[in-house]
């Protein structure tokens, strides 16, 4: 009888429920316990008949007497006693559950309203077919310990919920309270739990949608009407079709936030590029403009390898960058092998970039890590010079390079290191004879595959110039015969070698 299943009802109690609950709601007025307990007997009746419109009805009004006669603590009891009467209807106590969360707003004080979230958190516990209202009665707990200013429960009691396997939650809902999770424990400072959390939420989600027409728009509307006839008690309803657009951006702003905080710029970058590709950005001038700026910076920040080398060029050959001249031309020289001396570099477009709080030339309390990007920014572009120094240079003086690279020498030696150690150069340091070595140095197999090569290219060669000469001898061999138009004179053939 409490299976989930709809049954058909063995006696249909609607006229008699129609006639008691306004006889009970009258009678509430002047006896709260009478009108509560005539409309129990009749409870009693509906539910052993499996009316489950009868016996939804009279929840409501029982529970309804008690909230209009300012009883909580007999509303409490009698949520709690209704729900646990044997063979409840399920979709009877869902009914009530629902019914009862709207009352939260109208407890008088924080302490009533404290006790009848207690209350239908136990009665929803353990029980699937309410866990979509349980889900809210928590969130609006932990909406009340942050009010409070104690973050820690707030976070606590929110994360306790596992929203992504719930199945009768619609997307959007489920996206909402991640998000709100993600939120919590930033705030805490939770970021490792942050960054667990924001991984259940599928970036496909977002995805950018192609605009329909009108001709599609109605066939997805009558495919749904369709299949909302058909669909059964227990079959979940159409995931609705909306905008995410206000999701996405404070999806990517979190993660924005917690690549930040682990120094990951090239992450950065990805997410700004990921909210650049937003039509409610791209017709903003002003978001457009700060996206593009960020997501250059970023990129710029990114440590060198070959997936932030692909993605420099990618984006130097957006056309966007137009708008931002100062951080496209800041890009371009990064793109190309030539010196860019930091003390020019700084002096340049150090001024400009200091006006957004990506960069500061000095430490800021409020923004510690805007001086610590400017610091990896000069560090960038000393790596860049390192990288063109050894594509151009075999053997270079170590006050030549310390020159170049406007360094010292223990700050040249130290930069020399970090991309020996992370494989981006190779080079040897010869302290004594004071030289820097960037030729490496091959092994036999090496120099046999090179010597390898050079043969077979030296005989295709050859066979190339073979068969040039014979074509040549073919040549000559068909050519008309010299004055072969006059009489008398001897033909002479000319062989051309």
């Amino acid at each position: 009888m409490s299976g989930s299943a709809l049954f058909k009802p063995d006696r249909d109690f609607t006229q008699e429920t129609d006639k008691q609950i306004p006889d009970a709601l009258e009678l509430a007025k002047s006896n709260v316990q009478a009108a509560i307990e005539k409309l129990s007997i009749l409870e009693k009746s509906t539910r052993q008949a499996s009316d489950l419109a009868s016996t939804s009805k009279l929840l409501v009004a029982i529970v309804t007497i008690c909230k209009d006669s300012r009883d909580w603590g007999l509303l409490n009891d009698q949520v709690l006693l209704l729900s646990k009467k044997h063979g409840q209807l399920k979709q009877a106590i869902t009914k009530m559950v629902q019914v009862v969360m709207t009352f939260i707003d109208a407890a008088p004080n924080q302490e009533k309203k404290l006790s009848l979230i207690e209350t239908l958190l136990t009665v929803t516990e353990g029980k699937i077919y309410v866990e979509v209202e349980r889900a809210r009665v928590t969130r609006i707990f932990s909406d009340m310990k942050k009010e409070q200013g104690d973050l820690n429960a707030a976070a606590n009691i929110l994360c306790e919920l596992q929203v992504e396997t719930f199945g009768s939650m619609e997307r959007r809902e489920k996206t909402e309270f991640i998000l709100e999770q993600v939120a919590l424990c930033i705030e805490k400072g939770d970021w490792m739990q942050a960054g667990i959390l924001s991984r259940k939420i599928s970036t496909k989600y977002f995805a950018r949608k192609p605009k329909k027409t009108p001709e599609q728009i109605e066939k997805d509307k009558k495919e749904r009407e369709d299949y909302e006839k058909k669909r059964g008690a227990d079959d979940p309803p159409l995931e609705k079709e909306d905008d995410v657009t206000d999701l996405k951006l404070r999806y990517y702003e979190q993660q924005i936030t917690l690549a930040k905080q682990e120094d990951n710029y090239l992450e950065v970058c990805k997410h700004y590029r990921h909210v650049l590709d937003t039509e409610s950005v791209e017709n903003n001038p002003e978001q457009l403009h700060a996206t593009l700026q960020r997501v250059i910076y970023y990129i710029i920040l990114s440590p060198f390898d070959n997936e932030q080398s692909d993605l420099l060029h990618r984006i130097h050959a957006d056309t966007r960058n137009s708008l931002i001249p100062v951080e496209a031309q800041l890009l371009k020289i990064f793109t190309i092998h030539e010196l860019m001396r930091w003390p020019i570099v700084s002096e340049k477009f150090g001024p400009h970039l200091c006006t957004t709080d990506v960069f500061s030339v000095s430490e800021n309390p409020a923004n510690p890590k805007a001086y610590t990007r400017w610091q990896a920014l000069r560090k960038r572009v000393i790596e860049h010079n390192l990288r063109v120094v050894a594509k151009y240079y075999t053997r270079i003086q170590m006050g030549r390079l310390t020159t170049l690279l406007d360094l010292n020498e223990d700050e040249t030696e130290s930069f020399i290191s970090q991309l020996v150690t992370a494989k981006t150069v190779y080079a040897k340091i010869d302290r004594p004879a004071r030289v820097v070595s960037f030729t490496k140095p091959r092994d036999a197999d090496e120099v046999l595959n090179e010597w390898s090569g050079s043969m077979k290219s030296l005989l295709n060669l050859l066979e190339r110039i073979d068969h040039l000469i014979t074509r040549e001898e073919m040549m000559a061999r068909i050519q008309p015969v010299a004055g072969a138009g006059e009489k008398g004179k001897p033909k002479a053939r000319v062989a051309l070698r």
